[in-house]
């Protein structure tokens, strides 16, 4: 009898042991990262539907969030006042997931989505640029027709580096290789932001965007938007419209806000994929399993 109890005794230590290493390792180990998606230009939150739904079939228990905010036409006010905006709704994202986050952004999303890593002292773990123009924007596109059918890209510049042109999202991020002494004059966005213009903020915006473990760079050459197509990589045209690439761009040799940086460490991924149309980059499944899937980690 008295073997048999110390059996039975032997026996529910084991099973408290064991029930006590599973609750722990539970605790040890969070579920999937919050994925927070934002639209792009002249678009909205539906925009984000087909990755949540291809992270929900790989990832169930993922919180997903796609922001409604400055949607269509709404989505041509200036960039700051949107970044300022947006913020505040992605800073209660954060809050409620203390273990991070993962920012998936679309076109101008992506500069959005700088804006925010800039000034924030972000949970961010991954940030995915999904064909957005991190380095300007620049070309006789079907959106500059549709907004200025009456402008070529040679003359646009006359529009947007003005304080009115400034009112424009557009304009905040356009960047003539043949006028950039008035981009930096007048860009109030994106020349801050990469320290083409002086601005007593960089070193913040610097330690912020430093926070982020990975940054993950999508585009393609058949994009067909985004100008160059390049600039999805943070690379650009010189005066003569060759592109220039990332690496030897002013900002990256500098670190002026610490692109260079990540990249020596090892936490920027590149993805050149053909054969993709710009407003197919967030519904493409190839894109999604190749250059998304493997970072939602």
């Amino acid at each position: 009898m008295l073997c048999n109890r110390k059996m039975f005794l032997v026996v529910l230590l084991h099973v408290f042991t064991l029930s006590f290493l599973l609750a722990a390792n539970f605790k040890l180990s969070p579920g999937p990262k919050a994925i927070v998606f934002i639209h792009g230009i002249l678009g909205n939150y539906q925009e984000g539907s087909d990755i949540q739904k291809w992270v929900a079939e790989v990832h169930p228990d993922t919180p997903f969030y796609s922001i409604a905010l400055y949607q269509r036409i709404k989505s041509l006010a200036p960039l700051w006042k949107q970044v300022d905006i947006i913020r505040k709704e992605v800073e209660g994202i954060m809050n409620n997931h203390s273990d991070g986050i993962h920012l998936i952004c679309f076109s101008q999303g992506g500069l959005i989505c700088r804006g925010i890593l800039s000034t924030t002292q972000h949970n961010v773990d991954t940030f995915i640029s999904l064909s957005s123009p991190l380095a300007g924007q620049y070309g006789d596109t079907s959106y500059l027709k549709y907004l200025f059918p009456n402008f070529l890209k040679s003359e646009i510049y006359k529009v947007f580096y003005s304080k009115t042109g400034q009112d424009l999202s557009i304009g905040n991020y356009w960047k003539d290789p043949h006028h950039l002494e008035l981009y930096q004059k007048h860009s109030n966005f994106l020349a801050p932001l990469n320290n083409d213009t002086y601005t007593s903020e960089i070193n913040d915006y610097k330690k912020n965007f430093l926070r982020l473990s990975r940054i993950v760079l999508i585009g393609g050459p058949d994009d067909g938007v985004i100008t160059p197509w390049e600039s999805s990589h943070f690379a650009f045209y010189d005066s003569n419209e060759k592109v220039v690439e990332f690496n030897q761009q002013r900002y990256f040799t500098e670190d002026s806000f610490g692109l260079k940086t990540l990249f020596n460490e090892g936490k920027i991924k590149i993805y050149v994929i053909p054969g993709v149309q710009h407003i197919h980059w967030h519904s493409n499944r190839t894109v999604f399993n190749s250059a998304i899937l493997p970072w939602l980690i």
